[in-house]
């Protein structure tokens, strides 16, 4: 499988249709987009050619740090690791800009996927739409 991940400063239309159909369709949320999407550098990995997951960066509340958020992964292509080659991405994109951490809203159910790459969850429990989240920090200093 020939894959390959591309970066838009603009919200694709490969990136809605995922995020609809995973996140509106599959999972019932109904705030979806908002306004950072307008500032955010959205991330594509096409596998074989074809828009397979999405997520978005965007600069986080304090110096140096980044956010990663509405990571979606089309139904065909999960448990296949590629969650992990596009988290790899976004912190890839994010030390070319001088990023030195990465703060994440992860949803519960997803939190051991994010505490295999290296995150760990910190507050309490919150909910959005319902769904229960928790943020979770990765530092990218020293290899990270």
């Amino acid at each position: 499988m020939e894959k390959h991940i591309e970066a838009y400063k603009i919200l694709p239309k490969e990136a809605i249709e995922i995020r609809e159909e995973v996140f509106v369709r599959e999972q019932g949320f109904q705030e979806e987009f908002d306004e950072t999407d307008d500032s955010a550098v959205h991330l594509v990995l096409f596998c074989d050619g074809l828009p397979a997951a999405v997520c978005r960066i965007y600069p986080g509340a304090r110096e140096g740090e980044y956010g990663v958020g509405r990571l979606a992964m089309r139904r065909p292509y999960r448990g296949k690791d590629l969650g992990a080659l596009l988290l790899a991405g976004a912190e890839r994109e994010i030390r070319k800009a001088g990023g030195a951490s990465i703060c994440l809203h992860a949803q519960r159910q997803a939190e051991p996927f994010y505490a295999k790459q290296g995150y760990t969850a910190f507050g309490d429990t919150d909910f959005d739409e319902g769904c229960p989240h928790v943020w979770m920090r990765k530092d990218l200093g020293a290899g990270g």
